[in-house]
């Protein structure tokens, strides 16, 4: 029984990626659509927390995103109403000139505040909402970007005892805003384009 109990003590905790969750909150900027592209292609037909997807983009022109990432991916992608519930294997991409958020019920809210970090939509407001509703349930990513929205908004993930993972730099196009998460302390892994992939689609299913 001695053995037994040194080999228990001795053992790794499961690391805490490997828990199960509601959501997944995906934000980036600069470089980070082709990244985005390669998480949600590598996502199986049955995966199953709801995304919820913020990348920086003009609110004067046309925005691609949604069909491009539509066709790379087997879940559907939409671009959400307000008011509209948060579904589990939904990709949830905000508008562009809008801010996402969810809503204590888990509905989407769309705001035109002032932009935050000079963008709207913003991460960080995407993320800090997401955390108060899924708290322990809710793994945030972020990704390439030119600035360092984002980074407030894992702090506040990890804070509410959900887990934050960032691009590793060195694979980054603009290396500013997984820097700026990394230096805040705020960030439970640090992972390749690819490595990312291969954890994300691996999660157990919500349970």
């Amino acid at each position: 029984m001695r053995d037994d109990r040194a080999r228990a003590a001795a053992a790794p905790e499961a690391p805490r990626s490997a828990r199960a969750f509601d959501a997944v909150v995906l934000g980036g900027s600069a470089g980070g659509t082709e990244v985005m592209a390669l998480l949600l292609a590598s996502l199986p037909a049955d995966f199953a927390p709801a995304m919820l997807i913020v990348s920086h983009l003009p609110a004067d022109s046309p925005s691609y995103l949604v069909e491009s990432l539509r066709y790379r991916c087997r879940l559907p992608v939409v671009e959400p109403d307000s008011g509209e519930r948060v579904v589990a294997g939904r990709v949830h991409v905000a508008p562009p000139g809008y801010h996402m958020l969810v809503d204590d019920d888990r509905t989407i809210a769309l705001s035109i505040d002032s932009s935050v970090r000079y963008s709207r939509p913003s991460i960080d407001v995407m993320f800090e909402s997401a955390a108060h509703v899924y708290a322990t349930r809710l793994l945030g990513i972020l990704l390439s970007g030119a600035n360092d929205d984002g980074s407030h908004g894992l702090e506040v993930i990890r804070a509410m005892g959900g887990v934050a993972w960032v691009q590793d730099p060195q694979t980054a196009s603009s290396a500013t805003m997984p820097r700026a998460a990394i230096a805040r302390g705020a960030v439970d892994d640090i992972l390749s384009p690819t490595l990312m992939a291969q954890r994300l689609a691996a999660l157990p299913a919500s349970s």
